[in-house]
């Protein structure tokens, strides 16, 4: 089953029992650059100094992707020209990204969505996983890459640049030492695996995912230092 970059990052966040997402604030900044790197691999979209421009407005025939293009492109035509920064976009974006990849995980029958009320007043959604062979395949993948050396595709290649810049090393190999996948991740996100012009795009949303990512981060320890004070 092919599905998408957004999805996979999904698949790694989501606890298969729970169905609870860890690291749920850097994956969701990891899904929506996924979906732009997706649009960058089929040529619809171009990444240009932080500036976003849809290039082909034709479908691409996965719906998650397509939802995504149209939302893009109305953006992007409301900005003046040169204004259209990615990291606006994901920042825009995200949440969005976030419910479109979960729902379509759904949709395939990779998860199932549980609704529940904690404390019996506020409700919650949790997505415990249903079938678990495509995030086995999918982490399969990612295990010849980093234990065991193989050369990536393009697709996985891009997903370990995702996972990189927003730090989601330990969603990937909990079981392995951080500075070891980070130091493999970190050698493949430098790699020269895809044309210039897709090379371009997401080294572009690296930076960008990379920046938004640290200030979250900082904030958050800021805020939990303050509260432990």
């Amino acid at each position: 089953m092919h599905v998408t970059l957004a999805e996979e990052l999904m698949l790694l966040s989501l606890d298969d029992e729970s169905g609870v997402a860890k690291d749920g604030s850097s994956a969701g900044w990891a899904a929506a650059g996924g979906l732009l790197a997706d649009l960058a691999l089929a040529g619809r979209i171009a990444v240009d100094e932080g500036r976003l421009a849809v290039t082909d407005r034709t479908p691409t025939g996965e719906p998650l992707l397509d939802e995504c293009l149209d939302r893009l492109a109305a953006w992007v035509e409301r900005k003046a020209p040169g204004k259209a920064k990615a990291a606006d976009w994901l920042t825009k974006d995200h949440p969005v990204a976030v419910r479109s990849a979960v729902q379509r995980l759904c949709e395939r029958g990779l998860v199932v969505e549980e609704r529940r009320r904690v404390l019996g007043l506020f409700p919650v959604r949790r997505y415990p996983e249903a079938d678990g062979s495509v995030e086995r395949e999918l982490r399969a993948r990612l295990a010849g890459v980093i234990r065991h050396h193989a050369t990536p595709d393009v697709r996985t290649a891009t997903l370990i640049a995702l996972l990189h810049a927003a730090r989601l090393h330990g969603l990937a190999f909990p079981d392995l030492p951080r500075a070891r996948v980070e130091l493999r991740f970190g050698e493949i996100a430098a790699g020269d695996w895809a044309g210039e012009s897709v090379g371009q795009a997401i080294r572009n949303m690296q930076v960008a995912i990379a920046a938004i990512t640290a200030v979250t981060v900082a904030t958050a320890a800021t805020a939990a230092t303050v509260a432990a004070g």
